[in-house]
């Protein structure tokens, strides 16, 4: 009798892991013109992104699907200020601690004529401290979630509004690499 009261039950294996998929964006969901790396879920249930929009995906976004927390740079340093993946970890899961926001819808990825219209938009709101401003198309990364278009979308895109506004912006190919060269060359009028 004595025996019986030290005998375990039978073990039976536990069931090997699955992740749910994330039901706010769904596992599917892959914004045209970023790279998702990482996913942070934050208190009630809103997820933190950090992404990439760069070609080298060396600089990254974090963004919140929840409260609109969106940085790609860290303002304490004053060089090299875009985030490299292990910053950017840390700030999302940061982010992702503390905040309370409820989940929000996805972003719709806008048709070509309000994605155009939103681009012209930001160029004419860039804040400009000397003139003529070169413009990168990091420039645009915050915004790569609302847009959800690619870098050859948006280089094409400013092309053709260098060539609509000349006086305004000016586009031509880079002398030191393969790309195009933008430039604000003044205010809109």
């Amino acid at each position: 009798m004595v025996l019986s009261m030290f005998t375990h039950p039978a073990r039976t294996e536990p069931a090997p892991y699955s992740p749910e998929p994330w039901p706010e964006i769904g596992e599917t969901w892959k914004p045209e013109g970023v790279t998702i790396v990482e996913r942070y879920a934050n208190l009630a249930g809103a997820v933190v992104l950090v992404y990439s929009a760069d070609r080298d995906g060396y600089h990254h976004v974090i963004a919140c699907l929840g409260c609109h927390h969106l940085v790609s740079r860290n303002k304490d340093r004053t060089y090299n200020t875009r985030y490299t993946l292990e910053d950017a970890a840390k700030v999302a899961n940061d982010h992702a601690s503390t905040c309370r926001a409820l989940p929000r819808d996805i972003p719709t990825r806008p048709d070509d004529d309000v994605a155009r219209k939103l681009l012209h938009q930001w160029v004419l709101s860039v804040p400009r401290r000397v003139e003529p401003l070169t413009l990168y198309l990091s420039d645009f990364d915050e915004e790569r979630l609302t847009l959800q278009r690619t870098n050859g979308w948006i280089e094409k895109e400013l092309q053709g509004f260098a060539a609509e506004r000349p006086d305004l912006l000016s586009a031509k190919p880079s002398e030191y690499s393969s790309s195009i060269e933008f430039t604000l060359l003044g205010k809109p009028s």
